[in-house]
């Protein structure tokens, strides 16, 4: 089964790009249960301690969405509301 990508109601399942695009914590709820034995995690927002799990989650993720911004057309490279850009943001990158 699927999860709807829907950003409003009750199967919010995607955060709106004004409040940093990604995933909410519904909707990896949703995914973890379509999908058993997914490791799948909400954002990592808050202070990290250096060189803790969630410091090397983050570094590791700005790392692939750096590499996605720059092979991505010129649209989402310069727009400032394209999904990948509020969603690094999000992530402190």
């Amino acid at each position: 089964m699927a999860i709807r990508k829907t950003t409003k109601g009750k199967n919010a399942n995607y955060r709106p790009t004004k409040s940093g695009a990604g995933m909410t914590a519904k909707g990896v709820r949703a995914y973890r249960r379509a999908n058993p034995g997914s490791k799948l995690k909400t954002a990592v927002t808050g202070k990290v301690k250096a060189g803790s799990k969630a410091a090397k989650r983050r570094k590791s993720y700005c790392a692939r969405s750096l590499g996605q911004l720059k092979r991505s057309t010129a649209k989402p490279r310069t727009h400032p509301n394209s999904r990948i850009r509020p969603a690094r943001t999000k992530w402190k990158c």
